[in-house]
């Protein structure tokens, strides 16, 4: 728009000094003629020969020459725009680059915002039998509104899926999407993110206008953290304009719109509180890695329709802290194998080169042999022990005492909770083990809130000390608990509460 008002002004001027230009031109001409006649006229008795002739008729041709220009001033002006194109072309083609380069960031950003249709279900998704039900209720208030909005029920606006990278986050938003069939709007947190100050507000803005042209539609925004972080309060940058719009825009429609709004994030402690809030993300749902049995059947669906020669049981149970992800890229690895082999056969042999090439290339997945999944059995049972609550192999949350005032047994038994995993493996072990720092981080802070917040105690480590030799004790005299407890996570990665 700039770029195009700064043409048309250059175009105007231009034509204002031709214009100026060619009537200087016909002044100049008339006076010229009129004082050299004046001249010829008060010295006619003089004048001898042709020059003087000549001289009037060259003014005379100047004086018409000027009225002809005058007259073709707009052809004269195409023409030598022409001429300038054919010489300047250089000049011109960095003009365009530049009114590209502006109209880039002053067009639609919302260009590449576009819905697409899910041909996924929850049948594709395997390992999700837990999460099901709350997602489902989800695709059926989208293919049957009026049954929730003739009682006035409204459904919550966003739903929050938080766990691990690799688990399946953005799969199963499609599925809901392909379960309810309806339009499914993709965007990344990271797309948001703008250099210039306000394009990602517009960005955010423009995609809520057409999910609810399309309603009712699934708004999906992938690593929601990028731009949901906890507001500093001393700037006013673009990320925080950014996420101030999204709060605007889900404060803007109601829950009968159509439109849910669902999220995936593995950083749930950063994101600003008023994006947690009821109204918003006011469902969280919580995704693990896989177990055993969710192993299986992920293994069994990717493996569907191969030809096989292993145990996929055995497999699962030599899998353990696989990721859904990390499972595709494994079964994917041991094809190419097999390819390179020139087999039709999947092998053993092929599964092992692919789990090399996995534990080789991915560091940060937790492949465990088998004394390290026996440690980690012991800690997560020592835990569900003392929590007296379902735990999985690979929970890295506590379940913890929630309350508004807490009192100091509360914040005793939540020290003891976060410490239970370590005591257990030192008692059963014999020996310490490292094993989860952030744990330990937890009951730290939470003794010292009670000594500098509330006043409760007088010195954190004599507070932590004191719950550890509590819990000594108490699993020492429950050891053989314990054991049982550790047998059952080896067994099927998960104790639940009617193991106990």
């Amino acid at each position: 728009m700039i770029m195009k008002e700064g043409k048309i002004k250059m175009s105007q001027d231009s034509n204002n000094k031709l214009d100026k230009n060619l009537k200087l031109m016909i002044l100049s001409a008339t006076i010229l003629l009129v004082l050299f006649i004046y001249t010829m006229y008060k010295s006619s008795t003089q004048i001898e020969g042709s020059s003087y002739y000549l001289g009037l008729l060259f003014l005379f041709l100047l004086l018409i020459t000027a009225i002809f220009l005058k007259l073709k001033q707009n052809k004269i002006k195409e023409f030598f725009d022409k001429k300038g194109i054919k010489t300047s072309a250089f000049e011109k083609e960095l003009s365009k680059q530049k009114e590209h380069s502006i109209s880039k960031e002053d067009v639609d950003s919302s260009s590449n915002i576009k819905a697409v249709t899910s041909n996924l279900s929850f049948k594709d998704v395997a390992g999700i039998s837990e999460i099901k039900g709350e997602l489902e209720e989800i695709v059926d208030f989208l293919n049957s509104p009026k049954k929730y909005i003739s009682h006035g029920v409204k459904l919550p606006k966003g739903v929050l899926l938080v766990g691990p990278p690799g688990v399946g986050k953005t799969l199963i938003a499609r599925a809901v999407a392909g379960e309810a069939d309806v339009p499914f709007f993709y965007q990344s947190g990271a797309s948001f993110v703008q250099i210039y100050v306000g394009m990602g507000a517009k960005k955010v803005r423009e995609l809520f206008i057409k999910a609810k042209a399309s309603a009712p539609a699934i708004v999906f925004i992938d690593e929601i953290d990028a731009i949901g972080k906890k507001r500093t309060g001393t700037s006013n940058d673009e990320r925080e304009a950014t996420l101030n719009e999204l709060l605007t825009q889900m404060d803007g429609f109601e829950g009968d719109s159509g439109v849910i709004v669902i999220a995936a994030t593995n950083k749930i402690d950063v994101l600003d509180d008023a994006l947690l809030r009821a109204g918003r993300f006011d469902r969280r749902v919580f995704l693990n890695l896989p177990n055993i049995e969710d192993r299986k059947h992920i293994l069994e669906l990717y493996l569907k329709g191969k030809n096989i020669e292993f145990d996929v049981e055995k497999l699962a149970d030599t899998t353990a802290g696989f990721s859904s992800a990390a499972l595709a890229t494994l079964v994917n690895e041991a094809l190419l194998n097999m390819i390179k082999r020139e087999s039709k056969v999947l092998e053993d042999e092929d599964i092992e080169i692919a789990k090399n090439k996995l534990q080789f290339g991915k560091k940060q997945t937790k492949i465990l042999n088998e004394k390290q999944k026996e440690i980690l059995s012991i800690y997560q049972a020592s835990k569900a022990f003392v929590c007296k609550s379902k735990v999985s192999l690979f929970d890295e949350d506590v379940p913890k005492l929630e309350s508004t005032y807490p009192s100091y047994n509360e914040l005793i038994e939540n020290i003891k909770r976060y410490l239970a995993g370590s005591i257990g493996v030192e008692v059963i072990k014999k020996e310490q083990h490292a094993v989860n720092s952030d744990d330990l981080k937890h009951a730290m802070k939470i003794a010292l809130n009670m000594v500098e917040k509330y006043k409760m105690a007088n010195d954190a480590n004599e507070l932590i000390n004191r719950v550890k030799n509590e819990l000594r004790a108490e699993l020492s005299h429950n050891a053989v608990e314990i054991n049982r407890l550790k047998e059952i996570m080896l067994k099927n990665e998960v104790i639940c509460e009617n193991d106990f």
